[in-house]
């Protein structure tokens, strides 16, 4: 079976903190996390280590869902998650591995994603394109300062 790996690095003016939570809480990844085109839900998250998540993507245009979940395998407050996925398609098969990394800079936070194992039949430059596009919707989510 072959697999793409898909790697993305990203500069957000926010707190690594912020962009942790965006990362682990089901209203915000129903909001950010799905590309251009496409609406998200979340059934089921449970943020902790060896705890799982349910999610889908709905093609907005065809109605057409995709369903996968995994299991958080590594979580370091404010630094680093990784966790698992696996579609309920047949057509999709393999688990996919996300590692995310933050790092505090100057003006926030440098955000490095790679997910290995995304199934050959996704072509690599249309999973590059809709993470760059999830990563937008993630600055536009996180990037504002709205006091109180």
């Amino acid at each position: 079976m072959t697999t793409h790996t898909i790697a993305l690095h990203r500069v957000l003016r926010a707190p690594p903190e912020k962009v942790y939570r965006a990362f682990l809480d089901p209203e915000a990844m129903a909001r950010w996390l799905p590309p251009n085109g496409f609406t998200g839900r979340v059934y089921q998250l449970d943020a902790r280590v060896g705890g799982s998540y349910r999610m889908s993507f709905t093609n907005f245009t065809t109605m057409n869902s995709h369903t996968f979940g995994g299991v958080y395998a590594e979580l370091r407050p404010h630094e680093f998650i990784h966790y698992t996925a696996r579609f309920d398609d047949p057509n999709l098969p393999g688990e996919m591995h996300t590692t995310v990394t933050l790092q505090k800079v100057s003006c926030g936070t440098a955000l490095h994603v790679v997910q290995e194992g995304v199934p050959g039949v996704i072509p690599a430059d249309g999973c590059h394109l809709g993470w760059q596009e999830s990563l937008d919707n993630l600055a536009r989510l996180v990037e504002p300062n709205i006091p109180q």
